[in-house]
């Protein structure tokens, strides 16, 4: 386990382009850098080759380390010369930043699944380095750590690095995001742009459980912490939950835990 230490941002930005772009370092970076492909492609040198770059792509450079982006009509579609291309950028350094990037074996570039959740990370912190008057380092450190703890989650987590797996993966975060609000079957196919039946039939073979059961469980976890942590009455608790109606979530809440949500309530609060 990586303890808290010495963790810099250095500078953290956004930047979109319209127009072509090169940079190349022979020598590298002094410091580390933690680069998002956000929208639109770019190639980078990527293992001592040039390479393709997509949303989702997050290339991993150390101080050093040769740096080589380009960006132009290449990366697009033929009789398109539509230049579009956006990143999040983080330089970065502290002996928390080594241990964590030496704590295993990095390649120059991991694809994860773009969701709100984690480019939010990004944006709060880019945030938090324009703030002039009230400016945290500290702040800024944390979601550095932050950024780095969900990057080796969501490289663990994921399934195999197939076209399969990679929409079984981001059907799941679709799912955890939008548990609290209403949605069916074709919202998660509609996502990753393939028919229901497809979609169920990948996130099975992905995680081993229907997209219902694995929604339910995620629902009935919320309304669990709601339920011991929260005042707020049980029928409101299956509502904010995502759940339809509440005869059906008492019905699986007892089928899950073994007791009734009221009975839940009463035990979970004796025990605090």
């Amino acid at each position: 386990m990586i303890q808290a230490a010495d963790c810099h941002v250095l500078s953290a930005g956004f930047s979109f382009h319209r127009k072509p772009f090169r940079m190349s370092l022979s020598q590298g970076i002094q410091y580390y850098l933690i680069r998002l492909q956000s929208e639109g492609r770019c190639r980078a040198l990527i293992d001592g080759v040039i390479s393709p770059v997509e949303p989702g792509d997050i290339m991993l450079f150390t101080p050093t380390a040769p740096y080589n982006l380009i960006i132009d009509e290449e990366e697009f579609s033929p009789g398109k010369p539509r230049i579009e291309s956006g990143d999040y950028h983080i330089y970065c350094g502290g002996s928390w930043i080594e241990e964590w990037w030496y704590s295993r074996k990095r390649p120059d570039k991991v694809s994860v699944p773009l969701s709100d959740n984690f480019l939010g990370l990004f944006r709060q912190l880019v945030l938090e380095q324009r703030r002039q008057s009230d400016f945290s380092p500290e702040i800024s450190s944390c979601y550095l750590q932050i950024v780095c703890m969900e990057i080796d989650r969501l490289t663990t987590e994921q399934p195999a690095v197939s076209p399969k797996g990679f929409l079984a993966y981001r059907m799941k975060q679709y799912i955890e995001e939008h548990a609290a609000m209403p949605f069916k079957l074709e919202d998660v196919a509609s996502h990753v742009d393939i028919s229901v039946s497809r979609a169920v039939h990948l996130f099975k073979e992905a995680f081993g459980t229907s997209i219902v059961k694995y929604l339910n469980d995620v629902r009935l976890e919320m309304a669990r912490e709601r339920i011991t942590f929260s005042p707020m009455p049980l029928e409101h608790v299956a509502e904010t939950c995502g759940f339809a109606n509440y005869t059906y979530f008492h019905r699986i809440f007892r089928s899950r835990f073994g007791m009734s949500p009221k009975e839940y309530r009463a035990h979970s609060r004796s025990q605090i």
